[in-house]
């Protein structure tokens, strides 16, 4: 029971370290947290600072799955032991004790985990998210898909029955995670991956808002850059000279007509008010003063 405890608590610890946070520190990006849709996932660290650092988020979220997998192994745990410190560290990816417990959606971390806890079931799992992505163009769909069918894949491959509870347990929450993309998904508005552009809607996170859903300004800003054949990089530039365009103020145009006379802008003559001409008053002589007698 001790080891138990021990290594679901190495899991979820190890799993609740939010790769996006730490790369963006160490290459002196902007948070994660603070830009883009602020989510501290690999999708927003594409759109904010390109795919080098969105594939290192990526193969972070992944190892992060694997390594406190590989240590149960290694202090040569029980394999349902295993299964559960594997089952932590996707919870702590999804609700890290760090972050406010609010996460991703924790795909690439499952993936990275079912790699550790047996690698044929891991490169199975990846193999059917690229086949069902490829042939639906879904990335959602394909992750929701790929993590369901892990414990079925597992118990083919490992006949032991204590197992398959975490690894259902692990699938349940990944489609719940999934929650919003199953709406969109049946109202025929989810965003599709462009291969031409390889540009991946989902396959490391979703771009979920802090509260783990999709704000409705998200959804606009990445429908047309996911379905669009258009680089981003020109997608990008477009976008700044329309703001710029928006921004001048274009001068009204006046529609001549033959009617019209021409205007001639001449200075409004001041009229001068006319002064009353003052009449000369008559000077009156007084009357001569008879001589003091």
């Amino acid at each position: 029971m001790i080891w138990f405890i021990l290594f679901v608590t190495i899991g979820y610890l190890m799993g609740s370290f939010c790769s996006a946070v730490i790369v963006c520190r160490l290459f002196a990006l902007p948070d994660p947290r603070m830009k883009g849709s602020k989510n501290p996932g690999a999708t927003n660290v594409l759109r904010i600072a390109g795919k080098n650092y969105a594939a290192l988020v990526m193969l972070a979220d992944l190892l992060k799955g694997t390594i406190p997998v590989l240590i149960a192994k290694i202090f040569d745990a029980d394999a349902v032991i295993v299964a559960f410190t594997a089952l932590a560290a996707v919870v702590g990816h999804m609700y890290p004790v760090f972050f406010e417990f609010k996460g991703g959606k924790g795909v690439a971390t499952a993936i990275g985990a079912l790699l550790g806890f047996h690698f044929i079931i891991g490169v199975m799992v990846a193999a059917t998210w690229l086949l069902v992505a490829k042939f639906s163009r879904y990335s959602s769909l394909a992750s929701m898909v790929a993590i369901t069918l892990a414990p079925f894949y597992t118990l083919l491959l490992i006949p032991h029955f204590g197992i398959f509870p975490p690894l259902i347990i692990m699938a349940l929450l990944v489609l719940f995670k999934h929650r919003n993309n199953i709406t969109r998904l049946l109202d025929g508005i989810e965003p599709k991956i462009n291969l031409k552009t390889n540009v991946i809607e989902e396959v490391m996170e979703a771009s979920p808002d802090m509260n783990g859903k999709e704000t409705e300004e998200q959804m606009v800003q990445e429908i047309p850059l996911l379905e669009t054949k258009t680089p981003i990089k020109e997608i990008k530039s477009v976008n700044i000279k329309a703001k710029k365009m928006s921004n001048r103020k274009e001068p009204s145009k006046k529609i001549k007509t033959t009617a019209d006379k021409p205007v001639i802008n001449e200075k409004p003559t001041k009229k001068v008010a006319k002064k009353p001409i003052k009449t000369a008053k008559p000077n009156r002589k007084t009357p001569l003063e008879s001589p003091k007698e």
